[in-house]
């Protein structure tokens, strides 16, 4: 197995923490690895509906971002994603705390994959669960100067 850059993964986590909409919710890739990922948010009252607990689109985009990072690594270097479908289950309603999605690649497939992510609570409640199909882009990928992968030829 491939074993991942770890200046690649800082340079990765860096680049994906500072754009714009991660800031703007704000939410945090944490950690990536191999067919897994996780996302962090921090519950604050622009997260809430009207009814004080998160809305739900906050824990569908940490599903989305968390599966879409878990399929991330395997693909070839260069290449993007772009999620075509997402499907989930609200399981508890939260209202503050730290909530962590966790995602986990299924299948990578050459042009499809499939994952998979829970979102849970700082007592490991799951709040919402969810899948996500994602179409391999070629080429449409984002670049760093550390390679993607050491070097494990001797």
């Amino acid at each position: 197995m491939k074993q991942p850059n770890p200046a690649y993964i800082r340079e990765l986590i860096a680049v994906v923490n500072d754009s714009a909409f991660p800031r703007h919710l704000p939410m945090r890739l944490t950690e990536i690895e191999m067919d897994r990922a996780t996302v962090e948010l921090d519950v604050d009252s622009c997260h809430l509906q009207l009814f004080g607990i998160v809305h739900g689109g906050v824990l569908a985009t940490l599903i989305d971002t968390a599966t879409f990072w878990a399929v991330f690594l395997p693909l070839p270097d260069g290449d993007g994603l772009v999620n075509i479908d997402l499907k989930l289950n609200y399981l508890k309603p939260v209202r503050e705390g730290r909530i962590r999605a966790r995602g986990r690649c299924i299948r990578a497939g050459r042009s499809i994959s499939y994952a998979e992510a829970g979102v849970v609570d700082e007592t490991g409640r799951l709040l919402a669960h969810g899948t996500s199909t994602l179409m391999h882009l070629p080429g449409k990928g984002i670049r760093f100067e550390a390679p993607k992968f050491l070097n494990t030829t001797a």
